[in-house]
């Protein structure tokens, strides 16, 4: 068996755990050093370090301090990594801890956060998801179940000063455009409440004012939350410090192609099982600036979808420029809509396209002035057929159930 080389006790704050970070910093030591060629295992907490519990109540959702997330297990050091290599990195297994199985999904607050279609979703709301070995369903939402791929939301390695320099400035700068925008245009460094590991004392204190946050993805890979990066995947980042400095967490049960929902797919605790290796002077070898992988071999299995249409032209009817951003959100839109007429709630039906596997494409970008996206929505994990027919849409969910909603609409 590999060995377990950063474990994480779930009833221990994160920030007791000295291999742990919330801030990505050059600075950051190295939690342990391995070599090319080995596999090992990490332990996560959820990002939000156990914030989120398994009850009937939003309010968790409602109150949490974003500025905490996401709490990474690492950095994990590479011996012989260098800035320019290629950190190959092998997802050989990924799953629950025995002790929690079970997820959360959330909609964060316009105040404190928002999300893609927060507009419509102002209020913080979740749903509690339980595991079956390979499935999982929910009781806030009944007649839905589906095959998880566990996969982590976050991994990448540490930036270089300049490349941290270049974030900072590029995403301060970006704020100061609407500086009072609800929620903001991006996350200044906040030192408060950083945890930057093994760091401490004044150290600790410079690092922290600077450190990036975890939240955006950028070009040392980070935040991206691709669903089919999941066990069998292999992934190939930029080295920018010696060491590396590789950090993975956010795991996810499952997630739909978007993370729609911010706290968008079924937020887990658990744990990564990986191997590394090195491509020397492989970032210039293979042009690259950016993270590529492989996908995972194994994938749920579904061949039967509904697949809804959106165009950029926006809930008002205002015209977009080929822009994709807008159509994705009006093909989520339109799918919620049409699951409402089966008896779902339009939260319910938000979270559905949050959790579950559904598949989101570009499928145009050249016929002026719209862009079209389509969302794939598999049929297959419904207990009933939700396919148009001329008999009309039948409610099968008529519980009453719903997703909790916090208690204060603040």
């Amino acid at each position: 068996m590999p060995d377990t080389l950063i474990k994480v006790d779930l009833e221990q704050s994160a920030y007791d755990n000295e291999q742990v970070h919330n801030r990505w910093h050059p600075d950051i030591p190295m939690a342990c050093w391995v070599k090319p060629g080995d596999d090992f295992v990490l332990e996560t907490y959820d990002w939000t370090g156990g914030f989120i519990k398994n009850d009937d109540s939003a309010d968790d959702v409602r109150d949490i301090d974003l500025s905490i997330v996401h709490f990474l297990s690492g950095p994990v050091g590479v011996h012989g990594a260098e800035p320019g290599d290629l950190l190959v990195v092998d997802l050989l297994d990924i799953g629950t801890k025995a002790e929690r199985q079970w997820g959360f999904n959330g909609f964060f607050s316009k105040q404190n956060g928002g999300g893609f279609l927060t507009e419509h979703f102002p209020y913080a709301q979740k749903s509690i998801w339980d595991f079956h070995g390979l499935f999982t369903d929910s009781r806030h939402i009944p007649g839905v179940s589906f095959a998880g791929l566990i996969h982590p939301g976050l991994i990448g390695c540490l930036p270089d000063p300049k490349l941290l320099e270049t974030w900072n400035d590029r995403e301060i700068g970006f704020i100061a455009t609407q500086p009072d925008r609800v929620p903001p245009l991006a996350n200044a460094p906040f030192a408060p409440t950083a945890h930057m590991g093994k760091l401490q004392g004044a150290a600790r204190d410079t690092a922290a004012a600077t450190g990036a946050r975890t939240v955006p993805p950028r070009e040392h890979g980070g935040n991206c939350d691709i669903k089919d990066l999941s066990r069998g995947s292999k992934i190939y980042f930029p080295v920018y410090v010696d060491g590396a400095g590789l950090s993975v967490g956010d795991l996810h049960f499952s997630q739909g192609d978007g993370e729609i929902t911010f706290c968008g797919a079924i937020e887990m605790a658990g744990w990564v099982h990986m191997k590394v290796d090195l491509i020397k002077g492989g970032m210039a070898k293979y042009g690259i600036r950016n993270p590529i992988f492989k996908p995972s071999p194994i994938t749920p299995h579904y061949n039967d979808y509904l697949i809804f249409e959106g165009i950029s032209v926006d809930e008002a009817g205002q015209q977009h420029y080929l822009d994709v951003h807008v159509a994705y959100r009006q093909a989520c839109l339109n799918a919620i809509e049409y699951m409402t007429k089966f008896g779902y709630s339009r939260a319910q039906a938000y979270s559905i396209l949050g959790t579950a596997p559904v598949q989101g494409h570009i499928s145009g970008v050249v016929d002026i002035p719209n862009a079209c996206a389509t969302l794939w929505l598999p049929t297959q994990i419904f207990n009933f057929d939700i396919s148009p027919n001329a008999s009309g849409p039948v409610k099968h969910i008529t519980s009453g159930v719903d997703l909790p909603l916090s208690l204060d609409r603040v």
